[in-house]
């Protein structure tokens, strides 16, 4: 297994039939440590879903599942984060948050958190 990536998902959610839940289990099935952070309090397992913005170090990899116009209000945050890379997965793609982390060092990756964990390239 590869180095544990501590991952913030941003739109996490506690319904079982969302993305943002399944990123959640997964990342933690795969020895991730994982911080959801949602519109909702709430929990998926033993995490809590947080709603404020906590600060945080250390934070390899920020996940979206949020469309692009809800991702404005998390900019400063995501970027304050200072993660190695931002996961822009299908229907999150953001121009703009793509050029601001570019300016900060960040990795741009458009690609599925699902997917990347399945293959082995997380």
């Amino acid at each position: 297994m590869n180095t544990p990536k501590h991952t913030v998902v941003l739109g996490a959610s506690p319904n079982p039939q969302r993305y943002g839940y399944l990123a959640v289990t997964r990342l933690l099935a795969h020895g991730h440590p994982v911080t959801a952070i949602g519109k909702r309090a709430g929990t998926i397992g033993d995490t809590a879903i947080l709603e404020e913005h906590p600060a945080l170090e250390n934070v390899d990899t920020v996940t979206l599942y949020l469309n692009p116009m809800n991702q404005v209000q998390y900019y400063d945050y995501i970027l304050s984060l200072k993660p190695k890379r931002i996961i822009f997965n299908p229907g999150t793609e953001n121009p703009e948050l793509e050029t601001l982390a570019r300016e900060n060092n960040i990795i741009p990756q458009q690609a599925c958190t699902l997917v990347l964990l399945s293959t082995g390239q997380y």
